[in-house]
């Protein structure tokens, strides 16, 4: 290829070395949310529960993306669009006080459900794979295999707010039945309260996500060369260096020497990533 083409888009294609068949995913349809979830209820667990019960007061200090689930059906009326019932699992993290003590940390588990319609495109091909199991003998699995694929990227969720309410104030609400997979409740070493307690916890999130389909693709690209990686691998044994040399590496962390101000909670502002989340663990 000659040396003075710089830009690879518009150089002769009689100087391309070959053409390569690739498989690739494309995005048929993305969206994006920033969802403000009020007074979403916390499932709190036995022993936490015992305490909100006994509290003067509670306040959450954060909270944890625990897991996604996604659920991809095809829209009745047009069968381009899909239907995305995506849910969102958190472990929540507060403070009760009780007296003049120290206080408690309780913990418990939030749900969010929310839905996104998105076009995912009409295949009539079946695609199955090596890895493919049969999940039902009713053919659910190949009524699947033409489905595109929902992708759902999302950041940890930023407390706003919080409130404790007596069980009577919600006594005149319709109690419905959560169903919690067995790996969810496995995340938390008590058992949690679904029915019952004197009191309930609430939080309100934000929550920014990005929803969008998937489906495979070949394409046909130019190929310039084979990538060859220029990082030397380490031959020493340990692949040991000088630490000296790999500390000036570091870029200097000077974003940490600035003053975040009074209200350092769960999400602190930020110029570079717009909120820090911390570490919402039962510790």
């Amino acid at each position: 290829m000659s040396e003075n083409c710089q830009d690879t888009l518009r150089c002769d294609p009689q100087d391309l070395q070959q053409a390569m068949s690739i498989h690739t995913r494309k995005i048929t349809d993305s969206c994006r949310d920033k969802d403000c979830i009020e007074d979403l209820r916390v499932y709190l667990t036995k022993g936490s529960q015992a305490l909100l019960d006994t509290s003067a007061n509670a306040k959450v200090r954060c909270a944890e993306l625990l897991y996604t689930y996604i659920d991809v059906e095809p829209v009745a009326f047009d069968r381009n669009h899909y239907c995305i019932d995506v849910t969102f699992y958190y472990r929540v993290l507060a403070d009760a006080t009780i007296g003049t003590a120290r206080p408690a940390a309780l913990y418990g588990l939030a749900v969010f459900t929310k839905r996104a319609v998105l076009c995912g495109e009409d295949s009539a091909a079946h695609i199955f794979r090596s890895d493919t199991r049969l999940c039902a003998a009713d053919g659910a699995t190949r009524y699947r295999a033409n489905a595109p694929t929902a992708v759902v990227e999302v950041l940890d969720p930023m407390v706003l707010s919080s409130k404790v309410r007596e069980i009577c104030e919600e006594k005149c609400r319709e109690e419905t039945t959560l169903q919690i997979p067995v790996a969810i409740r496995e995340m938390f070493d008590d058992d949690l309260v679904l029915a019952g307690e004197r009191r309930r916890l609430f939080v309100t999130l934000g929550q920014f996500s990005i929803v969008r389909l998937e489906r495979d693709a070949q394409l046909i690209v130019p190929v310039l060369d084979y990538a060859i990686p220029t990082k030397e691998c380490c031959d020493a044994a340990g692949c040991t260096e000088d630490p000296c040399e790999m500390f000036s590496r570091i870029p200097f962390p000077a974003q940490q020497f600035a003053p975040t101000g009074c209200d350092v909670g769960c999400a602190t502002p930020s110029d570079t990533d717009g909120y820090r989340t911390c570490s919402c663990r039962n510790d």
